[in-house]
């Protein structure tokens, strides 16, 4: 998905052990392990004269990470995937060197019903060495993905290892990213279960770090890798994300990322010129950010 206008500035605080703001890139932390962009989107109601329809637009030196709570969003590419996701299922879509891709409400509901659609569009930075790689995409069913239960919570690994499990999403760095739902107030123990940096997005209800309340529609960043003491309240819809950062910094203008700003300016220049690969059978052009 493009990031234009996507990226809610934050209000960022410290509370000791953590960071508080609103979700990926915000200034005090611009990335969490190779994590780079985090976009929440919806709740949002589809319905005629309000379906997603984000026309051909491209990527490099990043894997997108498409995982809906409800509703329904069709992919296309330049590489000729094309597949919808429904609820649980991931989109895992890696640009490398180059990719171009479509996201739209599937036909089957522009027949004038009305469906919601609330998810999260997320970016991950691809290691220095495979910045330049072929593309790729994969799809993972939700019934594939590692489920547990433990002291009231409800997980699931969406992506990379944690808590002794592997996800078989193809992920290419030392990452993780943990769906949590609490059925009742918990205890959330990250001390040793996962590797990096640590973010935990708050979808729904609260947490409690550093005696501070933390409600939805925030992200907290753990200073450390072993500061996470936090507590969850009931009813409570968590993203727990991360993984161990790269050496080099990351640069990003629009929908490209890569750790060396040529690449950047290239990509630019490639998509100006209509250089890029189109998806099959779509003429739409959205128009690069001056």
């Amino acid at each position: 998905m493009s990031n234009k206008g996507l990226i809610i500035e934050e209000r960022s605080r410290d509370i000791g052990d953590f960071l508080v703001g609103r979700l990926l890139p915000f200034r005090k932390k611009r990335m969490v392990g190779p994590f780079i962009f985090i976009d929440h989107m919806g709740p949002a109601t589809i319905k005629p004269g309000n379906f997603v329809d984000i026309g051909q637009h491209p990527h490099i030196g990043l894997s997108t990470l498409t995982y809906l709570f409800e509703g329904e969003l069709q992919h296309k590419d330049s590489i000729g995937s094309n597949q919808i996701i429904k609820a649980g299922a991931v989109n895992w879509m890696t640009a490398g060197k180059g990719v171009t891709h479509t996201e739209r409400t599937p036909e089957k509901l522009r027949n004038g019903t009305t469906t919601t659609m609330h998810g999260f569009q997320i970016w991950v930075a691809l290691p220095k060495e495979l910045e330049t790689m072929e593309p790729e995409f994969h799809h993972i069913e939700r019934d594939a993905l590692p489920k547990w239960e433990e002291n009231g919570a409800h997980y699931t690994l969406i992506a990379g290892e944690g808590f002794g499990k592997k996800a078989p999403t193809p992920v290419h760095s030392e990452l993780f990213m943990i769906e949590i739902k609490t059925s009742e107030a918990t205890k959330l123990n990250i001390v040793d279960q996962v590797k990096g940096e640590i973010g935990i997005c708050v979808v729904k209800g609260s947490i409690s770090a550093c005696d501070e309340v933390i409600n939805s529609g925030n992200m907290v960043v753990s200073k450390t890798e072993d500061a996470c003491k936090v507590e969850v309240a009931e009813n409570t819809h968590l993203l727990l994300f991360g993984g161990e950062p790269f050496e080099e910094e990351r640069h990003i203008f629009w929908n490209f990322v890569a750790s060396d700003k040529s690449k950047i300016e290239e990509a630019k220049t490639r998509w100006k010129n209509k250089e890029f690969p189109k998806v099959p059978e779509d003429n739409s052009y959205i128009e690069m950010p001056s």
